[in-house]
């Protein structure tokens, strides 16, 4: 009978070696677990700790609490207001111009002889039909008398031819070469009488001798200037306005010319005439102003001009200093109850420093004018006067 196979003694060994270790390795990682058990307690500790520091934090004065506390309390922005009233205003178109006269014309030579005689110079006034300058006039004068004596040699042969046809002493073929010779030098008085006048130079207007252009001796042709003549009660002032104001144009609007020049006060005008057609090119339309004589003004001067297109004697007014604008819209701040309303403004007619809104506003609103630019709506307002003092 066979026993049963033992294993060695080395495989012994091993497997007690394996044990061993299988053991430590467990006791490795026990003590581990032990280790992190413990961390997390620590950990928890201090958690606590900090919840009880937060905890004991609400015994400290709140100091956010009282900053919020203070915001809470809107604080009054200080404003300065009028109250609206009603006054004249107009509405006014805007231009500037060079003065001109209408009435301006330039004398000229109409023979060619040489200036004998100046009797006028630059200033004077004249009359239509004054005699300004006169010319050489020697050949035209004996011209003149030839034709004169001619013409009454003629007549008197012609009144003879009368007489005896009368009585039947004469043919027609003489009596009728009579008048025709008669006629003849009446036409022939008439041409040396008008080349006698070319030698007197006169004025055909009235009005003020403004330029001479010949000095005494000159040989003069004709077409050559003599002198300048402007009447000065025609003066105008001639301005484009844009084809937008078309509707509010129309004759014997008034208007009124500053000169800084002359003086600081307007002179009173009136439009004379609108032209009919606008200009294509610049798309304005020509106005002409009449000024007429008025003492200091001349032509060529520089003006200002402006046409009253529209004007109301009790207009209510909004001051031009309380608006502002915003998107090419207006506003202003009105005052209600202590509180600062922003309202939109329409206007409808504007001059220097107000404007006339459509509509919305009335006598006494109280509209803020100093202080606007940084309001909301809506926005607590204390009223002060200009010094900076509460409105009592």
């Amino acid at each position: 009978m066979r026993h049963p196979h033992r294993p060695p003694e080395a495989v012994l060994r091993r497997t007690h070696m394996l044990l061993l270790l299988l053991s430590l390795l467990s006791l490795l990682l026990l003590l581990a677990a032990c280790g992190r058990g413990s961390g997390d307690g620590q950990a928890n500790d201090s958690e606590g700790a900090a919840d009880s520091t937060a905890v004991a934090e609400p015994d400290e004065p709140d100091r956010d609490d009282e900053s919020d506390g203070d915001d809470k309390e809107e604080a009054a922005v200080p404003v300065e207001v009028v109250a609206l009233q009603t006054g004249p205003i107009e509405s006014v178109l805007r231009a500037t111009s060079t003065l001109e006269a209408e009435t301006r014309v330039r004398v000229i030579a109409e023979a060619s002889r040489r200036l004998v005689e100046l009797l006028v110079e630059e200033g004077d006034t004249v009359k239509r039909g004054q005699l300004l300058a006169r010319l050489q006039d020697a050949e035209q004068l004996s011209a003149l008398a030839k034709a004169r004596t001619l013409f009454e040699q003629a007549e008197r042969e012609w009144e003879r031819q009368e007489l005896l046809k009368e009585k039947g002493l004469t043919t027609d073929r003489e009596y009728n070469d009579a008048l025709a010779s008669l006629e003849q030098r009446r036409i022939d008085v008439a041409d040396a009488d008008r080349e006698f006048s070319y030698t007197r130079v006169q004025a055909t207007i009235a009005g003020t001798v403004t330029q001479r252009f010949v000095r005494l001796g000159d040989q003069v042709n004709p077409g050559s200037e003599l002198f300048e003549i402007i009447d000065f009660t025609s003066l105008v002032a001639r301005i484009y306005v844009p084809e937008q104001a078309l509707g509010k144009l129309q004759a014997q609007q008034t208007a009124r010319i500053y000169a800084p020049a002359v003086r600081s006060e307007p002179f009173a005008a009136r439009v004379d005439r609108v032209a009919p057609i606008v200009d294509a090119r610049t798309g304005t339309i020509k106005v002409t102003v009449d000024i007429g004589g008025q003492p200091g003004l001349r032509p060529g001067l520089y003006v200002d001009v402006e046409l009253v297109t529209a004007r109301e004697e009790a207009a209510v007014l909004v001051p031009k200093r309380a608006l502002l604008y915003e998107n090419a819209r207006t506003f202003v701040f009105r005052i209600r109850d202590g509180r600062a309303r922003r309202v939109e403004v329409r206007p409808v007619m504007s001059d220097v420093g107000s404007v006339r809104p459509l509509d919305g506003f009335a006598v006494g609103d109280s509209i803020v004018v100093a202080g606007q630019a940084t309001l909301k709506d809506d926005a607590l307002v204390e009223v002060v006067t200009r010094d900076g003092e509460p409105d009592s």
